[in-house]
């Protein structure tokens, strides 16, 4: 069956739907060159990654703060989607806990410099910590509950303390190439683990 009209056009739906596909494919290409050269990275380098002209990045995000606001936005929810679906495939909950920082750690290294990107625009900023807060903590806390009810870790444990805790340990990455947040996150998680 074909998808074009009796005019020989594509429908209206089609074309919204590879937009958005467009869309999820510079946003997926803009977070891997983010997370490996920073929110300055030049906009031809994206391009190149996801395989579209600059022209096409510019048509979905006229500036780069809107660019970087997307990513950031992107990365969230890929990071909250990730929470329950590593919980129910993973080994333990513990795993799955491990699992999803580990993907919270490439979200706070691609986060880093944004506020620099976004500049002045301190609303927008603020919007998009509340937004992180209210989409990820629910997440760590469901991963944290779960691997205290196997016993995996001790209680006591909160969220806002963890993932505030990684953030920490992220900062000085970007600036020090002998520095691996991962080893320390992972003391971090050791630590938190019930006595056997």
């Amino acid at each position: 069956m074909s998808t074009e009209s009796p005019a020989g056009k594509t429908p209206a739906r089609s074309k919204r739907a590879d937009a958005l596909r467009n869309q999820q494919t510079l946003l997926a290409a803009a977070a891997e060159v983010f997370l490996t050269s920073g929110v300055d990275a030049p906009i031809r380098q994206i391009a190149a990654q996801a395989g579209v002209g600059m022209g096409t990045i510019y048509r979905h995000f006229p500036t780069r703060a809107d660019l970087v606001t997307a990513v950031y936005r992107h990365q969230i929810e890929a990071c909250a989607e990730a929470g329950p679906k590593l919980l129910a495939s993973a080994d333990s909950p513990l795993a799955a806990l491990r699992q999803w920082i580990d993907l919270f750690v490439d979200f706070l290294v691609t986060k880093h410099g944004l506020a620099d990107a976004l500049q002045s625009d301190s609303s927008r900023f603020a919007a998009l910590h509340t937004y992180f807060l209210d989409r990820l903590l629910p997440v760590c806390t469901q991963l944290l509950d779960a691997a205290v009810e196997a016993g995996e870790i001790r209680p006591g444990t909160q969220p806002y303390e963890l993932m505030r805790g990684i953030g920490n340990l992220c900062v000085g990455r970007d600036t020090d190439p002998r520095y691996d947040p991962r080893r320390l996150i992972e003391l971090l998680l050791r630590g938190l683990r019930s006595p056997e």
